[in-house]
This record gives C-alpha cells, structure tokens and sequence, in this order.
C-alpha cells in the first residue's frame, strides 16, 4: 500500500524518485530497496490489491485499473483498455500494450509493475483429451493445472479448468500424491487466475467450468481463492454456479466462506462414514471432528441455499463395504437436507497400499446410497495415463525450485524437456 500511495504524485520529481526507488531486475522481478524513510499510511488510493500482489496486474477489477491509471496522471479509460487487454486480448507483456500510450507502458514498467503470467514448463495429454500444464511460477517451482474436456451428443464442449491453490499441500491425506510430494508455500490470487487463462490457450476454447480440486487446500488459502474467485467471475465472466471450491475441511473456514454468500459449490472430502475411519484416512481430521464439519455444511446450506457435494475416495477393502454405505447414509440424514455424494474409484500412486475398488464393489456402495434415498453420482476418471486423475497430482519441484530452463524460456539451443515423475499428475 505504501508502494502505492508513492507512486499517485504525478509530478516528474515524484516519478523520478519512485524509479530511484525500484530496482528492476526483468519485467517479472522486482526487488524494493529498503528505506529508512517512513510513509504515510493515510488512504489516498481506491486500489486495495494483496500486498504480495501489489504490483500485479492480472486480478485486478475494472475498477482498481482505472484507479490505477488516474493514480499516473492517465484518464480513467486508459484503465478500462488495461482490463480489455488483459482480460479480453491476453496480453502477457505490458510493453505489447500496443493501445496504451508509451509513456503510460514506460511509467508502468518503471514503477514496477508486471502483467503476472508466468510461462508453461511442460505439458501433458491424455489418451481422452485431458492436458496437464506445469506452470513454472516467480521462484522457478512448478504447479499443476489440468484442463478436461467433454463433449456432448449436440458436439457442445465442456472445458473444465481444475486448479491449484498451493505449491504441494500441507495436509497428507494417505491416498493423494501431492500430500506426499511436501509443501512449499499458497499460492496468489493471480497465480491461480492465470491457471485458467493457461488452459483455454492450449485448448483454444473457453473454460467452462472451474473446480479448485487441483494441489493444495483451498480453505488454508481462502483469501487468495477468494480473489481468484472474484476475478474469474468478475473479469474472466465464468459464472460462480459454475465453480466448485473442494475442503478437506479446516476448522472455522466454512462458516467463514458462507458468510460471502457465494453460489458456487461447496466440495467436502469425507472419504469415511465415521471419525475412527476418517482419521486413518484424513490425518487432519483428528482436529475437526465429523460432527463438528457436519453442523458447518449444514449451517453452509441454510446460509447460502447451496447444496454441499460430499466427495468420497473409494478405497478397496478399506471404505467401500456395504455396511460403509450404510452408515453414510445414515450420517447425511441425520444432518439434514442438501447433500449429494460423488463417488470417486481410488486412482493409483506411488507410496501407497490402497488399491482401486472393482466395478461391481463401486456398483453395489452406489445402489445401497440410492435406496436410502441419497443423491449420488460416480466421477469419471479423466486423465489417468497423464498422472493427471484425482489424487495425482505431484511433481518433484513442490519443495525445490527448478533449475533448468522451461519451455517458454528456451529460445535458442532448448535443453532436453526433463521428463515427469509417474506420479505427476488433478487432486480432486
């Protein structure tokens, strides 16, 4: 906010001190100098972007660009070319901002500021369509986004984008690869936007649909989520009942995500019809008790009239009994209207002794849930020759940045793509 404040004097000795100030190393990084000098903390701006995103482009509104421009003496117009270019052209480059004045790119780029998108380290196609990108981020690790695509009989496309929302995940449940492969920091609100936009450029569509079920805990990064949210509704125009946020549940975060009356979808990953059986499964859950996440989703359904989609991972001979069904039901009818159970078949990783149900096991746990009445439905796997299924996702750069170039970055002479481990691949 300081930053900001500095740079809304418009006069030449103003600009002069605030590029005195910076030092920019490339259009991607910037290293403040630190001052001895203290700023004024009185508001003077409308622009409140995370700190850590203060001079990023990319997720901010309409609003905060035009702001933005009146902030360097520029007319509010030039702000709503900045979103158009962004948002609507793409543009990954401010100094390719042909519509915008030079000087108003130059005072840009001199005061520090980027468009925030990082370039594709790899990718990877499925024999069904599905891709896997690995985004190289600022600090050279990677992150996995995976797109997936459906068509329907009318030859309709739907383009899911499945998101990260950390570098790796702190949480290690037994049966998700990422969990395995460590944790190294959140993600920003712009980090996961661009996840979005990186998808309909390989796949020259539109993203339809947006899950954030991809690395990560959404809920121990809920502010940053919820920019991204914003932003692809707001910006990107992905409508929120088209959005699905996925918790394993962290405690108090669900009330505090009811409390912004959002109509996307709220995912809870169950994966066990009792606390015993969870907490063998789900690590974390030892301090969330079921009950406990159980009055928070039903409090989230009387809030937001959203229905709550509980995930389930079956896991053969471990929780996909008859009995396992059971008593599912019973747990969601005793808490009320308003659930519906995905079903997910276990997909293989490295590092585990949990093995995918057959078939009629997955049939049978389905048909018990249906005849007590639960809405329930069986998640296609997707991407699974790619490492890219649910509970895949991992790559071995969560905890230690890359050293070697990416795709993008390779100009002449490219370096032999490095090939990913088995078990890089969407944590739904």
């Amino acid at each position: 906010m300081a930053l900001l404040q500095f740079m809304c004097s418009v006069t030449p000795l103003a600009r002069a001190a605030r590029s005195r100030s910076l030092i920019v190393s490339s259009s991607r990084t910037v290293v403040t100098v630190p001052t001895t000098t203290t700023t004024s903390t009185t508001p003077s701006t409308k622009i409140k972007p995370s700190p850590a995103d203060s001079n990023v482009l990319l997720g901010m509104s309409e609003e905060q660009l035009q702001q933005l421009a009146l902030d360097f003496g520029q007319q509010s117009y030039r702000g709503k070319q900045l979103h158009h270019l962004l948002y609507k052209r793409r543009i990954k480059q401010i100094q390719e901002f042909s519509q915008v004045p030079l000087a108003f790119r130059t005072e840009l780029q001199e005061a520090g500021w980027v468009v925030g998108r990082s370039s594709v380290h790899s990718s990877v196609t499925a024999a069904d369509g599905t891709i896997k990108l690995l985004i190289k981020l600022e600090d050279n690790r990677l992150v996995e986004t995976v797109g997936i695509p459906v068509t329907d009989d009318k030859g309709s496309v739907r383009l899911t984008a499945c998101v990260s929302s950390q570098v790796g995940c702190p949480l290690r449940c037994s049966f998700c690869a990422t969990g395995k492969g460590g944790f190294s920091r959140n993600l920003k609100g712009h980090e996961i936007v661009e996840q979005v936009l990186a998808i309909e450029e390989v796949f020259n569509n539109r993203v339809t649909n947006v899950v954030f079920m991809g690395m990560g805990e959404p809920m121990l990064n809920l502010k940053e989520v919820l920019n991204a949210h914003r932003c692809l509704n707001k910006d990107v125009q992905i409508g929120q009942r088209m959005m699905t946020i996925s918790t394993v549940g962290v405690p108090n975060t669900i009330k505090k995500l009811a409390s912004h009356k959002l109509q996307s979808t709220l995912a809870l990953s169950l994966h066990a019809p009792n606390q015993k059986l969870r907490e063998k499964i789900v690590p974390s859950a030892k301090s969330y008790p079921l009950d406990a996440i159980m009055k928070d989703c039903r409090d989230y359904f009387h809030e937001t009239s959203r229905r709550v989609s509980f995930e389930y991972t079956l896991l053969a001979g471990v929780n996909d009994d008859v009995e396992h069904a059971k008593e599912l039901a019973e747990l969601l009818h005793q808490w009320g209207p308003g659930y519906h159970v995905n079903l997910i078949p276990f997909n293989p990783i490295d590092g585990t002794e949990y093995k995918r149900p057959y078939r009629k096991a997955i049939n049978t746990f389905q048909s018990m849930l249906e005849s007590r009445k639960i809405t329930v439905s069986v998640r296609q796997t997707r991407g699974l020759d790619a490492s890219a299924a649910c509970g895949q996702l991992r790559n071995e750069f969560q905890k230690s940045p890359l050293v070697t170039p990416s795709i993008d970055d390779t100009i002449l002479e490219p370096e032999p793509e490095p090939e990913l481990e088995p078990e890089v691949a969407v944590a739904c």
